[in-house]
């Protein structure tokens, strides 16, 4: 009876189904004598299990780290990147507002030359006004 119940606990372990308890139940009876003999082949496998529960980590786990220092390098790093492209950025904008007012004085340096020769043709307009007004009064 015992036996068979093992055995269904067994397919119930393999299946990942087991409580705790059933568990307790599986290591209980592979740890003593007695086990079955189709069964004997998991008694190394619940043997380890209970071994490996009392065993314990006994070396000494440095607490100092080098982290501070790669840490303020980091931050140092990110400093130096932000203000590079603070500065890198007013930079461009000067670059940019030169170019723009360059090409603006370009353009109304052809805007006063064509206003100038607008203006001499206006001149000649004038002047053939007064000769027409003269010749008129004349007459």
């Amino acid at each position: 009876m015992e036996l068979d119940r093992i055995e269904k606990l067994m397919e119930k372990y393999f299946e990942a189904t087991t409580t705790v308890a059933e568990e307790e139940k599986l290591k209980e009876y592979f740890t003593k004598e007695g086990v079955a003999p189709h069964l004997e082949q998991y008694k190394p496998m619940f043997a380890f299990f209970s071994e490996a529960r009392t065993e314990q980590f006994n070396r000494q786990v440095p607490l100092k780290t080098r982290r501070s220092y790669y840490q303020w390098i980091s931050i140092a790093a990110v400093a130096v990147l932000m203000l590079g492209l603070y500065f890198g950025k007013q930079v461009h904008d000067q670059r940019e507002a030169e170019y723009a007012y360059q090409e603006t004085r370009k353009a109304f340096g052809l805007i006063a030359q064509n206003l100038d020769r607008g203006t001499e043709k206006v001149a000649y307009l004038n002047e053939f006004e007064e000769t027409k007004q003269k010749i008129y009064k004349n007459n």
